[in-house]
C-alpha cells in the first residue's frame, strides 16, 4: 500500500510539463521539517515523515514554549511553518503572526483585519477559522466576512483581497483556503442563514474570479455536464438538482461549503463536501434536495464536475456532508486502487474510488448510529448507494411539531469538520469522534435575508448503553469498514489527529489533553493539559534538527459554545450547549499555542 504523498509526485511534477500543481505547495509539503498546508498535504493525510519523537520516547515530552493568540473563543486549525517562520491565526477577528523561529519565536509582523463586528452575529456554532494557506510566498487568509487576503509570507504586506460572500445575506466563512496550482480555491459558510454554497477559484496572482460552481441550482450554473458527469456509474442527466426541489427552493437551499479540500494532482481533481440543505425542517423541502450533503470531484482548471455522490439524500438530521476527504492507495480485493476515504456526519464511513466515484465501503463507525440500517451496495438495486432510514428516527416522516427522540448521531455527526490522519506504515485511519445522540423537533420557519433559518429544536446527549461519554478515538480499516481499536473519552474528540513515522498518533481533547497514543494498539503513551480545551488540529515541524509538536488550545466550537459565548439555555448552540454543560466544570476560555518537545 503507499499514500498519495508529495515525496513520490515531486519529482514527476518539477520535471515534467504541464505543471500539475503548485510548485511551491509541492515543495514545501515533501519537506517534512515543514508543515505548508493544515492537512499536511494535499491528500488530506495528516502524517509526518519525522520520527525523532517516537512511542518509545513520547512519555517525555516537555512544553517547549508557548504563546497566547490574545484572543477568546474557539480556537481550530493548526500554525503552518515555512522557512523558519510560523504562521498563527486566531478566531474572530482573525489575526495572523508570523513567528521568527530562529529568534525566539520574534513577532516579524501581524495581519489584524477590522472587520464589522455585525458578522458575529451571523456566524454559525462559534467564530472559528481553521487556518490560513500557503504559496508563491504569499499566506492566504478567508476572514469571517468572507474578505479573501493575500498577504507577503515575509512583511505581512496585503497583495491583493476581494469578496467572496455578502455576511448581510447571511453569507461567512470559518474555513480554510486551498491553493491549487495558479488557482485559489475559496468556500462559503452559512447553510443555517438559507446561503446557496459554492465553491470560487480566483487567480492567485491577482484574486480575479476565474469560475464559480454552485452547490445547487441549473447545470451550467453548478458546472455539471449532464452526458459526462457522473453518479455511481451513470450520467448524472439533465436538471438533475432543480428536478429534486420544490419550486425554486434550490435558490436558498444550503450546500454550502465549509469543509476541507483535497486534491490529486496526477488526476488534476479537487475534492470537497457540501453541507446540509436549507431549512432543517425537511417537511419545507420535498426531494432529495440535490446536490447538497454531496462529495464533488472537479477538474481543477475548469471547475466542471467529473463525479459526485449524495451521501444522505433528503437530510433530515442536519448532517452536513462538509468532512474531509481523504486520499490513498490501497489494495481492495487484491486489487491496489486509487481511493477516496470520507467519515461523514451521518455516522457512515464512505470507501470510493477517487477516479470515477465508484463506492466500495459504506459502514457505520460508530456503532451508536441508528438512523439507519445501511448503506445499499447492489448496484442493481434501485436504492444503491442510498441509505435505508428507520422510520422511528425519521424526522420526515414524523412531521412537523413532532419531537423525534433517540436519533444518533446528533446533528453535529459521529463527526464534525475535525480531521483524521492517516499512516501508510499502519494502513490505519484514526478519527476523532463524537459520541451524541439528539432529540430533534422540526418546525416551519420562512425565511429573511441574513435572518437564522433553522426551522428545528434539538437537545444533545451521550449516547446511551454506552460508557457513558461523548467521544471516542478510533483506529479504521477502510478497505473492510471496520474498528481496529476504540478508545472512549468523556467529550467529544473535537481536535484534528496526527498520525507520524514515531509510530504514534497525536490528539487533543475538550477538557484541554494532548494525548499521544500508539498507532498499533491505541495505548495512551503521554498526556498533557494545556490551559484550554483543544479544538484545534495537532501539528509537528523540525528546528534545527528538532522535532517540535504544536497545537492551539482555546474551547469553543459547535461543542464549547456554550463556553465560548457564555451560553446557559440547553436548548441554544442549536442543542449543543445542554449537552456539553458539564464543560465548564473542565476548563475555561483561552487563546494559546503549546509547542511540545524531546528534553536536550
Amino acid at each position: 500500500m503507499k499514500m498519495l504523498k508529495t515525496g513520490l509526485l515531486a519529482t514527476l511534477l518539477l520535471s515534467s510539463a504541464p505543471v500539475f500543481a503548485n510548485d511551491s505547495v509541492i515543495q514545501a509539503t515533501d519537506d517534512p521539517k515543514q508543515w505548508a498546508i493544515q492537512t499536511g498535504d494535499y491528500a488530506n493525510t495528516r502524517y509526518s515523515e519525522l520520527d525523532q519523537i517516537n512511542r518509545e520516547n513520547v512519555g517525555d515530552l516537555q512544553v517547549a514554549w508557548t504563546f497566547s493568540t490574545g484572543v477568546l473563543r474557539g480556537h481550530e486549525g493548526s500554525p503552518l511553518v515555512i522557512d523558519n517562520i510560523m504562521y498563527v491565526h486566531t478566531p474572530f477577528p482573525n489575526n495572523v503572526y508570523a513567528l521568527d523561529l530562529a529568534n525566539d519565536g520574534k513577532i516579524l509582523w501581524s495581519y489584524k483585519p477590522q472587520q464589522n463586528p455585525d458578522v458575529v452575529g451571523v456566524m454559525c456554532c462559534d467564530t472559528v477559522n481553521r487556518g490560513v494557506a500557503y504559496a508563491d510566498g504569499m499566506i492566504f487568509l478567508h476572514q469571517a466576512d468572507t474578505t479573501v487576503v493575500a498577504l507577503d509570507s515575509k512583511t505581512g504586506e496585503v497583495k491583493w483581497s476581494v469578496q467572496n460572500g455578502d455576511p448581510a445575506a447571511g453569507q461567512t466563512n470559518t474555513a480554510t483556503v486551498l491553493p491549487v496550482k495558479d488557482k485559489l480555491l475559496v468556500g462559503i459558510s452559512g447553510g443555517e442563514f438559507g446561503v446557496r454554497g459554492h465553491v470560487t477559484a480566483y487567480d492567485m496572482k491577482t484574486g480575479e474570479q476565474v469560475w464559480r460552481a454552485f452547490s445547487t441550482g441549473p447545470d451550467e450554473e453548478m458546472m455539471v455536464d449532464p452526458e459526462k458527469t457522473m453518479v455511481l456509474g451513470k450520467p448524472v442527466g439533465a436538471n438533475s438538482s432543480i428536478d429534486s426541489w420544490e419550486g425554486d427552493q434550490w435558490q436558498i437551499g444550503g450546500g454550502t461549503t465549509w469543509g476541507w479540500y483535497a486534491y490529486d494532482p496526477d488526476l488534476n481533481l479537487v475534492y470537497y463536501g457540501t453541507g446540509n440543505p436549507s431549512t432543517w425542517n425537511p417537511s419545507q423541502r420535498p426531494g432529495d434536495n440535490k446536490w447538497s450533503m454531496t462529495i464533488m470531484a472537479r477538474d481543477a482548471d475548469t471547475g466542471m464536475a467529473k463525479w459526485m455522490y449524495q451521501k444522505t439524500p433528503h437530510d433530515e438530521w442536519d448532517y452536513d456532508g462538509v468532512n474531509e476527504n481523504i486520499l490513498v492507495d490501497q489494495e481492495i480485493d487484491g486489487q491496489m486502487r486509487k481511493l477516496l476515504v470520507n467519515f461523514d456526519r451521518n455516522g457512515f464511513a464512505y470507501t470510493l474510488d477517487r477516479e470515477t466515484g465508484e463506492l466500495l465501503v459504506a459502514e457505520k463507525y460508530d456503532p451508536a448510529v441508528n438512523w439507519a440500517t445501511e448503506v445499499v451496495m447492489d448496484k442493481e438495486s434501485d436504492q444503491y448507494g442510498r441509505p435505508q432510514v428507520v422510520a422511528q428516527y425519521s424526522t420526515a416522516q414524523n412531521g412537523e411539531d413532532t419531537n423525534t427522540t433517540g436519533v444518533c448521531p446528533a446533528a453535529l455527526g459521529s463527526k464534525d469538520q475535525q480531521p483524521g490522519s492517516f499512516s501508510p506504515k499502519t494502513g490505519l485511519f484514526y478519527v476523532p469522534t463524537n459520541h451524541v445522540c439528539m432529540d430533534y423537533e422540526p418546525y416551519r420557519v420562512s425565511y429573511s435575508a441574513g435572518q437564522p433559518y433553522v426551522g428545528a429544536t434539538l437537545s444533545m446527549y451521550p449516547a446511551p448503553n454506552s460508557h457513558g461519554g461523548m467521544g471516542n478515538f478510533i483506529a479504521w480499516d477502510a478497505t473492510k469498514g471496520e474498528i481496529k481499536w476504540s478508545l472512549p473519552e468523556q467529550f467529544s474528540v473535537w481536535s484534528g489527529a496526527l498520525a507520524t513515522a514515531g509510530d504514534i498518533v497525536f490528539y487533543g481533547t475538550l477538557e484541554g489533553y494532548l494525548k499521544a497514543v500508539d498507532a498499533e494498539t491505541g495505548e495512551e503513551l503521554y498526556k498533557f493539559k494545556t490551559p484550554s480545551g483543544i479544538i484545534g488540529n495537532v501539528m509537528t515541524y523540525e528546528q534545527n534538527g528538532k522535532q517540535y509538536v504544536g497545537i492551539l488550545s482555546g474551547v469553543g466550537g459547535w461543542a464549547g459554545i456554550g463556553l465560548a459565548a457564555g451560553l446557559t439555555n440547553p436548548n441554544e448552540g442549536l442543542g449543543a450547549v445542554g449537552g456539553y454543560a458539564a464543560l465548564s466544570d473542565y476548563t475555561q476560555l483561552g487563546g494559546q499555542l503549546t509547542v511540545f518537545a524531546l528534553p536536550d
